[in-house]
């Protein structure tokens, strides 16, 4: 089945109450990982590639890879640009054969927000492709680059329903990244974890209000940040701390029957990954073939996508609706 688009994935989500699992992609394990889940489960799924994943693994790497997963699979897949911070950015993205792009401008001033993401979607409609864009700000590394890349947010900034209407109308984008208490990484809360599902339900009835009908909105930093995960990635020697914290996956249920059509899930791969490798090099000191722990952790992530596909974003079963 050759690369699809969000727009009608979305419309089928928002209609059956699911939501898209949108995971991200640096390298061979977790593409195999996350495509062969998908498959089994009969959900559809899209592939997310950060600025930062094009720089470690080098673009042609992941389209040749991403090239070889849809032809091995049946199920509908969306290659989507994750947190694009220029226009630039985009445009390669999109002439490359990115069905979906992130113009991430919620870190500028609001109008020059606006102007680079109605440049992006300009182009971007022009091409066949669709274009998600971010209002407010989330807590934590912004853009992949992490606490010292630069863009870092400390406080956050929730998205203003009323603002929110203004910008789909001012950009044309077609999907909303909001901040709603979502926050990137591992350590997403202090005190009581929760999501403001009121601010989201506010946000939804807003966009229904202003004419814009059931429109699709994203959830970022929707990573539960298992705590298995963290007590065996500690266990077998790492040093992640007692403070983390994600995203109660009672929440994004309830989000995504709210409306999220599309949920990002990021750091709850790399804790899969991470705790199996881990248990496995702990295990076994003298393996030095890398297949022996990269096997392991590939199906754990494969475990981790099949729980979420299944048991939180229910999209498991729709791949051909």
């Amino acid at each position: 089945m050759p690369l699809t688009h969000t727009r009608e994935l979305f419309a089928k989500a928002l209609k059956g109450k699911y939501a898209i699992g949108a995971f991200n992609v640096n390298n061979m394990e977790l593409l195999q990982a996350i495509v062969e889940a998908c498959e089994e489960e009969k959900a559809p799924v899209m592939l997310q590639i950060s600025k930062g994943a094009r720089q470690y693994a080098n673009p042609v790497y992941l389209k040749k890879l991403i090239e070889a997963a849809v032809s091995l699979s049946n199920i509908p897949i969306a290659v989507h640009l994750d947190h694009g911070d220029s226009f630039e950015l985009c445009k390669e993205c999109i002439d490359e054969g990115f069905t979906s792009v992130m113009i991430d401008g919620s870190h500028l001033p609001g109008e020059e927000n606006v102007a680079v993401c109605k440049k992006v979607v300009e182009y971007a409609h022009k091409h066949d492709c669709v274009v998600e864009g971010e209002l407010g700000m989330l807590v934590g590394a912004q853009h992949d680059e992490g606490e010292e890349g630069g863009g870092y947010s400390k406080g956050g900034v929730y998205t203003h329903p009323d603002e929110a209407v203004e910008f789909v109308k001012a950009t044309g984008v077609d999907s909303l990244a909001v901040a709603i208490g979502n926050s990137h990484g591992a350590y997403k809360f202090k005190g009581d974890q929760h999501l403001n599902l009121d601010r989201l339900k506010a946000i939804k009835k807003a966009l229904m209000e202003a004419g814009l009908g059931d429109y699709p909105l994203v959830l970022h930093g929707a990573s539960s940040v298992p705590e298995d995960l963290v007590q065996e990635i500690n266990k077998y020697g790492g040093k992640l701390g007692d403070d983390t914290a994600g995203v109660p996956e009672a929440d994004i249920e309830v989000a995504r029957r709210v409306g999220c059509t599309k949920v990002n899930i990021d750091t709850d791969l790399r804790l899969a990954m991470t705790a199996a490798v881990r248990k496995a090099m702990w295990e076994s000191p003298k393996e030095f073939d890398p297949r022996k722990y990269l096997a392991p952790a590939r199906n754990r992530v494969k475990e981790l996508v099949r729980h979420k596909v299944r048991n939180v974003l229910c999209s498991a079963g729709h791949a051909f609706d």
